[in-house]
């Protein structure tokens, strides 16, 4: 993929959740200056696990990768003549868009009801993650995100549809989360990490308390004073005592990033080849 001499490869990331994120690393290791584009539905609840948490302050760090918060396409366009890192904005597409042709754009959002834009042509690669994607429709590459199936879509099918099944965490499924009953303002004190017991108070909804639906780590929860939609996920419980994790990336995250950036140096070899066959 060719760019200006004195500018770095530039990815743009639709969502700053722990896929986003997790993708977010690996391309700061290929060496792409990666702008993760924040989205408010759903919320973020896995924030250990992502750089979400570096729009309302100065950094956020994932494993290795520390990303930093901007607030401008300038600030973006300055640091594409720097050395890769990681970028997290409140800035949408469209404003990405006029900084610089983008290399890679992945949508990682993962909207499992909402339909899905076509990216194609917006980039010189579009990555769609997850439901409601195909190559033959809306990108150029398809990434199965379904536990048991991640992995590219080689074929021009569609990605699996959501089934409203959710992947199971030590043997436990949907019960470990909580989901909000209506719309309202989030408030809570309790930090992830912190070790819950069932029927514990973990927050408000709109002045109703909502409780721990069980024992175990808290991995996951919406950040104090957010508004939620109905029918988000508001926090995740981590069962599996010792082995709980809430920070870092996890088994999932690592395999989606790993056929993600998969497709992106596929793409980079074919593009090399095409500029000096053999």
């Amino acid at each position: 993929m060719p760019q200006p001499n004195d500018q770095q490869l530039f990815a743009v990331i639709l969502g700053t959740n722990e896929i986003a994120s997790a993708i977010g690393v690996q391309l700061a290791h290929l060496g792409y200056c990666v702008v993760l584009s924040h989205d408010p539905d759903p919320p973020v609840i896995r924030r250990k696990m992502a750089f979400h948490d570096a729009l309302f302050a100065d950094t956020a760090q994932v494993e290795d990768v520390i990303a930093e918060r901007v607030d401008d396409g300038l600030q973006v366009y300055q640091a594409l003549r720097q050395p890769s890192r990681v970028l997290v904005t409140w800035l949408g597409l469209l404003d990405l868009l006029p900084v610089r042709q983008i290399d890679v754009l992945i949508d990682a959002r993962l909207r499992k009801r909402r339909i899905t834009p076509d990216l194609r042509r917006l980039a010189r690669l579009s990555i769609g993650l997850g439901p409601g994607f195909s190559s033959n429709f809306n990108c150029d590459v398809a990434v199965e995100t379904r536990p048991g199936k991640i992995g590219l879509v080689t074929d021009q099918h569609w990605t699996d549809a959501a089934d409203n099944v959710a992947s199971s965490l030590g043997d436990v499924g949907a019960e470990r989360f909580v989901y909000s009953p209506f719309a309202g303002r989030w408030h809570t004190p309790i930090e992830i990490g912190t070790r819950v017991y069932k029927d514990l108070v973990l927050g408000h909804l709109s002045g109703i308390p909502v409780v721990a639906p069980r024992d175990g780590i808290l991995r996951g929860i919406a950040r104090d004073g957010s508004e939620v939609p109905a029918g988000v996920k508001l926090l995740e419980v981590d069962p599996r005592g010792r082995h709980a994790q809430w920070t870092g990336i996890d088994h999932r995250g690592r395999a989606i990033a790993n056929a993600t950036s998969s497709a992106v140096r596929l793409r980079a070899v074919r593009s090399v080849t095409q500029r000096n066959p053999a």
